[in-house]
């Protein structure tokens, strides 16, 4: 336990309170990297929900009664804030789910959206056109929904406040922000550092909550618009609850994301990033898990000696130790998991296991939650395991003969969000990125989201985007008004 963490009970931020006693019990949180508890964290139910949104709605009015310039530089103010406490957060999220402290570009992102976002408040994002048959002045503009809520997954509360809560506060709306009693602690400091910063008390609320806090989110009919980042199961559950107040969603779902390595591409290169990108990143709790990775015939036993030595060469650690480069997963519940699905694919044939697939058990590792770095090859990509989003550190590697070979296998699945190719040959690059059934096509790097690029998936990867103009109007919806000068 560090400074860091809550001395007792990590209370609900709704206003500027912090709620510790709830109408529902507390949560247990449990460090992956030790398998201990380190913080009690207070659990929000359908009260607090309705208190949370009666809280944003004053503070909404609040908010949109200030002057363009003033809500601009109040939100450049908080980017000032997170920036001097971006190693704080980098811990406190570390200490949500594991995630090597090394991968700290979760809290960088907070600040480089917010100050990207602030620079829309001020900038005209109406129009004007004229109508047929009359000299009527019509005009369109864009507003926002008032409060919003936003509910953000165990991996990413950052990204999700940076992706979803910077864009709606420019917008205009109040948030009630329901950060996942998984890994609620940085969220909740983020919302801290809101106040400090100067926001209304209640502009942004924080309420980690199970899923009956999150259903009372998704049905309060004080809610103009839900944005939900999680996995499918949990997403239908949402837009069924949503449908009670015809409330609209965007979602931000799972991945199966196919990885091209061609014959023509730099193997030294692929493999770092390949590795990175699939099994170490997050241990491979990622929607942008490049899990699928594609192979030309012609060089898949070079790239796969190369990769497998990235693999093998990554330290395995304590997730606070600036030095290690591959943590745990998130429970005992998901090791398990992870590990059957491992097994059940060697028992099956689908694939030749190569390195990982066990539990790490060593030393000071004994007691956190670490499954090895697992690469399966030659994966028939119709098994379960390469259609399947595992949500760890297993990757399949599957080999094509050609172009569109690797085009068909990598589009053969119903995720969408992202897909990688690596390639030095231009007109392949634009050709293959174009045939990609994906959200985001990523040529020679890994998945770097940023303020100023839309992302989000096609197919059953969700619907709707986060960065870029088209993210924010995410948040604004669209008024048409006519007077008439007949």
């Amino acid at each position: 336990m560090t400074s860091a963490l809550p001395d007792s009970i990590a209370g609900l931020l709704i206003g500027s309170d912090r709620i510790t006693s709830t109408s529902v019990d507390h949560y247990s949180h449990i460090y992956p990297g030790t398998g201990e508890t380190n913080a009690t964290v207070a659990l929000a139910g359908a009260e607090e929900v309705d208190r949370a949104v009666a809280a944003a709605r004053d503070a909404q009015r609040e908010w949109s009664a200030l002057t363009v310039d003033r809500r601009r530089d109040l939100l450049i103010d908080l980017a000032d804030v997170v920036h001097g406490h971006l190693g704080e957060l980098a811990e406190l999220n570390t200490h949500d789910y594991g995630v090597p402290i090394s991968y700290a570009g979760n809290a960088i992102m907070v600040e480089q959206f917010l100050r990207h976002f602030a620079g829309y408040v001020d900038k005209p994002l109406g129009s004007s056109t004229p109508v047929s048959g009359s000299p009527d002045l019509n005009f369109i503009e864009r507003e926002p929904y008032g409060v919003v809520g936003v509910i953000a997954p165990w991996n990413g509360s950052l990204v999700v406040a940076a992706s979803c809560v910077a864009p709606a506060l420019a917008a205009g709306n109040a948030v009630v922000f329901k950060p996942s009693e998984v890994a609620p602690l940085a969220a909740l400091r983020l919302g801290e550092l809101c106040l400090e910063a100067g926001l209304p008390p209640g502009l942004v609320n924080v309420v980690p909550a199970a899923a009956a806090g999150g259903e009372a989110l998704v049905r309060h009919p004080g809610i103009g618009k839900i944005h939900f980042t999680g996995g499918g199961q949990t997403a239908r559950a949402v837009l069924r609850a949503a449908t009670e107040n015809l409330t609209p969603v965007v979602t931000e779902l799972g991945g199966k994301s196919a990885n091209l390595i061609f014959a023509d591409a730099d193997l030294d290169v692929a493999a770092a990033r390949s590795a990175h990108q699939g099994p170490l990143m997050q241990a491979g709790q990622s929607c942008a898990c490049a899990s699928r990775i594609l192979v030309h015939n012609d060089v898949y036993d070079a790239f796969l000696e190369r990769f497998l030595d990235v693999v093998g060469a990554a330290r395995v650690g304590d997730p606070l130790d600036p030095t290690t480069g591959f943590g745990p997963v998130i429970s005992g519940a998901a090791l398990e998991r992870i590990h059957a699905a491992v097994d059940q694919a060697v028992a099956e044939g689908a694939g030749e296991l190569l390195t990982g697939g066990h539990r790490i058990t060593e030393g000071a590792l004994a007691k956190g939650y670490y499954l090895a770095p697992t690469v399966l090859g030659n994966v028939d990509n119709r098994s379960v395991l390469a259609q399947t989003e595992t949500f760890g550190p297993v990757v399949s590697v599957i080999p094509f003969s050609d172009d569109a070979e690797a085009v068909r296998i990598a589009n053969d699945t119903s995720y969408g969000l992202n897909a990688f190719v690596h390639t030095h040959d231009l007109n392949r690059a634009h050709t293959v990125a174009r045939q990609l059934e994906s959200g985001s096509v990523w040529i020679n790097q890994g998945s770097r989201i940023s303020p100023q690029g839309p992302y989000g998936g096609y197919k059953h990867s969700g619907a709707g985007r986060t960065g870029g103009l088209e993210g924010l109007q995410e948040f604004l919806q669209v008024k048409n008004i006519r007077i008439g000068l007949g």
